[in-house]
């Protein structure tokens, strides 16, 4: 039997449980945090714990690789997803209750990586290489896009019903929900199945294959680089009130208008990057986020500048998101394509978590201002030095011998 042609926008449905766990943390704890009392910094440092199981996923990865099947880690992955968010939920939202919250968010984090390994699965062995870039733009979107259901959804819910477990218990279920996704995907035709040390050797060999060529290492760096990072959107929540901000424009904003331009975002660059190399794209996007950063620090503090740039921000980020995962697909390859994935998407959330961390130092001693300058020099520092590094490391042709005279 032929295999079905998966239809590109199926990721969005398939990527949105890992959104979601990462927007409720990122949007609807830190305003709750925030409404608390807790510090700047320290809603940041909860919000960058969420990130870092996402670079040490790795580890992991190849048990993905070699046992079961994509769709039945797939289908764990958005059980324990949902069931994560909703103990947070029931958790509450206090200053004193932090060590249980930082517990409760890297459990949530740890479930979605299920998500999107098995998710990376079916892109990686059901999608033609020609198609890797729309199929990226839309698996972003469905990520983006999760966020702000998971942020903006979340939040509107916590603030407007009896409990904050209400949103919770919305957002588990929408998580599972997503399983339906499963129908729109065949099971991937991954190479037979081996003795699982045979099997863990192959991965690694192709692994290593990747990290000692010099494309591998190109996107290394690249993938270690705060470019298009999206630090700042780690923090609107926290520090919305210096635009005179309220929850509800919160939610509305860095929620569900912020998944939508994400989404728009993420889906026009899978299209650009199909069309130009992934990785200049990938610089220009990060430039770009760059610079709306600089204009949000320049203009004046007020709600429709907040609503404007953070809608920017979104949209740039989308774009940022949907470059990077076209750059990893494009080097990967198929094999061991779940550990691949992920060797390059822990390298990638380190910048991530980082830059979350330093935007919410940088706020605390430097102000706004300061931070989104912050942001955008060391990204305008990093594609540079990409570019200066990808120069004097490309090979040189061989002169062209001259034709002999007739």
């Amino acid at each position: 039997m032929t295999a079905r042609r998966t239809p590109a926008w199926a990721f969005l449905i398939l990527v949105a449980p890992f959104g979601i766990s990462g927007g409720y943390v990122g949007v609807t704890l830190a305003f709750l945090l925030a409404k608390a009392g807790m510090p700047t910094a320290a809603i940041a440092g909860i919000i960058a714990f969420s990130i870092w199981p996402q670079t040490w996923k790795v580890l992991w990865a190849p048990i993905i690789d070699t046992s079961l099947t994509a769709k039945a880690w797939y289908g764990l992955g958005v059980v324990l997803t949902g069931l994560s968010i909703l103990a947070l939920s029931l958790s509450p939202a206090t200053v004193k209750n932090a060590p249980l919250l930082i517990g409760l968010v890297v459990m949530s984090s740890l479930a979605s990586t299920l998500v999107s390994m098995g998710t990376e699965l079916f892109m990686a062995y059901g999608v033609e290489e020609s198609r890797k870039g729309v199929v990226s733009g839309w698996s972003q979107a469905g990520n983006l896009g999760g966020s702000g259901i998971g942020g903006g959804l979340g939040l509107y819910l916590a603030q407007h019903t009896a409990g904050h477990w209400v949103a919770g218990a919305a957002l588990a279920a929408l998580c599972i929900a997503c399983g339906a996704g499963l129908f729109l995907v065949d099971e991937p035709d991954r190479p037979s199945p081996k003795p699982y040390s045979a099997a863990l050797k192959a991965v690694f060999k192709d692994v290593w294959a990747i990290a000692r060529s010099r494309v591998g290492v190109l996107v290394i760096l690249l993938m270690l680089l705060p470019i298009g990072s999206g630090g700042a959107s780690g923090v609107w929540a926290a520090i919305a009130g210096e635009w005179k901000v309220g929850g509800d424009t919160v939610a509305l904003v860095n929620g569900v208008l912020g998944g939508l331009a994400s989404l728009v975002g993420a889906v026009a660059a899978g299209f650009i990057c199909d069309r130009m190399d992934r990785k200049t794209a990938y610089c220009v996007f990060g430039l770009a986020l760059a610079a709306v950063a600089v204009v949000m620090a320049l203009a004046p503090r007020s709600p429709i500048i907040f609503v404007t740039a953070t809608l920017g921000y979104a949209l740039v980020l989308g774009a940022c998101y949907a470059a990077y995962s076209a750059t990893v697909l494009e080097a990967i390859g198929q094999g061991a394509a779940a550990t691949k994935f992920n060797f390059l998407s822990s390298i990638s959330n380190v910048p991530v978590a980082a830059m979350t961390a330093a935007d919410g130092a940088f706020h605390d001693r430097y102000g706004a201002s300061g931070m989104l300058y912050g942001e955008a020099s060391l990204a305008v520092l990093a594609v540079v030095g990409f570019t200066i590094f990808a120069r004097l490391t490309r090979r040189r042709r061989p002169p062209v011998a001259a034709s002999p005279v007739r």
